[in-house]
């Protein structure tokens, strides 16, 4: 078997067909060489003639199981490219490898994409515009970087860098979203405690002293009226409150300006700011460090990298320190007139220049920053436990108090 090909279609065509996806393997009629591939068609028959007026005698046709699609996440995108990259260090050939890695995927989603780009690819299209083609898995960084691997003949090492990015910023990602997580876990439980308290025990308690004709204390009464508009009002908080989370959640995804006001506050949190600010310098540090060493100009790194920021605050900044950086100004400066990085950056930043060596200077940066961020979620972590634990503990225990201290005055009354 001396070739491998999609029988000249690529698997967006396949796509749009209307029928069934019939996957065949046969022998090019002129060439005499075997072609694998996909075919639409309502049933076998005619997937059989499909595959003939190709110039290929079909010897094995067989329907394509329908699989359910999952979504396609980053993690995804991260193990394919360290997949990629490891194979093509080994010496695979570029659509063999692509091949393995598409077929191999978990995800058919992924599958299917994959084998669309290396489909594009056959056809003659650049690895680099392959990808883009798929703007919501492969950002303006990724593609330039492919592009740079490609014209530079550094593919393999490229990928192995890019593969690098990819696990370490994904790694910040998840230990910020681990330091989230309980938190955020231990307050919707507590909601939903009281809610269920409010809505469902103190009533019942507020029957039972209603017949007793008790004196509810003050705090006792608090509660009680807090409880009554709950259950008048249970299935209005409900839902106001998942409409209101759902406009908030749409307004935000389709509002610039409401984007940049919660990326602005994000950083000056006083817990969780730093976090951010830090991950993002170290992001940031890190694209830029891994674009320079490709090779790339540094105008087009930083047009890149404005795009892979991860913060508008951050993105306006690199798009000020390019307009900077094109008339003239030198890296450092540019960056210091932002004020939006530490000295310890700018001082990398300046040894880098000045030494021949920004990309191994900014990528140290990053290194530090990344171990900043471990530290500092390690940190949030044990701190965040007890005082969460305190204000939940509180919290429910008011709620005792006031449903048991009328009993303390029961004695009193039936005397």
């Amino acid at each position: 078997m001396s070739k491998i090909t999609t029988g000249g279609r690529s698997a967006k065509s396949i796509k749009k067909d209307k029928g069934v996806r019939f996957s065949f393997e046969g022998r090019n009629i002129e060439t005499e060489q075997m072609v694998r591939g996909e075919v639409v068609a309502k049933n076998e028959e005619e997937a059989r003639k499909k595959i003939q007026r190709r110039g290929i005698k079909p010897l094995r046709v067989s329907k394509v199981k329908a699989v359910r699609k999952k979504r396609i996440t980053q993690q995804d995108i991260t193990v394919f490219t360290r997949q990629l990259a490891t194979m093509m260090k080994a010496g695979l050939p570029l659509m063999q490898a692509f091949e393995i890695v598409a077929k191999g995927h978990s995800n058919p989603s992924m599958t299917q994409m994959l084998m669309e780009i290396r489909a594009d690819v056959e056809q003659g299209s650049a690895l680099g515009k392959a990808f883009g083609k798929h703007p919501k898995y492969f950002d303006r960084f990724y593609c330039n970087l492919i592009a740079a691997g490609e014209a530079g003949g550094v593919l393999e090492t490229l990928l192995d860098k890019l593969a690098v990015y990819k696990e370490k910023t994904q790694a910040i990602k998840k230990k910020v979203k681990s330091a989230l997580t309980y938190p955020i876990a231990i307050i919707v439980v507590a909601i939903v405690l009281v809610f269920i308290m409010m809505v469902f025990v103190l009533p019942a308690f507020g029957q039972v002293y209603s017949s007793m004709g008790a004196e509810l204390p003050g705090l006792t009464q608090i509660v009680m009226s807090i409880s009554d508009f709950f259950v008048e009002y249970a299935w209005v908080i409900v839902v106001g409150t998942v409409a209101l989370c759902y406009a908030a959640f749409q307004w935000y995804k389709k509002s610039p300006a409401l984007q940049k006001r919660v990326d602005a506050v994000l950083l000056k949190l006083p817990i969780f700011g730093p976090i951010v600010k830090k991950a993002t310098i170290a992001r940031w540090a890190r694209t830029t460090s891994t674009l320079f060493a490709a090779g790339v100009p540094l105008v087009e790194v930083l047009d890149s990298v404005s795009g892979a920021a991860g913060n508008i605050l951050y993105e306006e900044a690199t798009q000020d320190i390019r307009a900077k950086v094109t008339q003239g100004l030198s890296l450092t400066s540019s960056m210091q007139g932002t004020e939006m990085f530490p000295n310890m950056v700018l001082q990398m930043a300046s040894i880098g220049e000045e030494s021949g060596s920004l990309d191994d200077m900014l990528n140290k940066s990053a290194e530090f920053y990344e171990d900043e961020v471990d530290n500092a979620v390690a940190q949030l972590s044990s701190l965040m436990e007890p005082i969460i634990m305190v204000v939940l503990g509180s919290i429910i225990g008011v709620i005792l108090v006031a449903m048991y201290l009328p009993l303390f005055n029961l004695g009193n009354v039936v005397g």
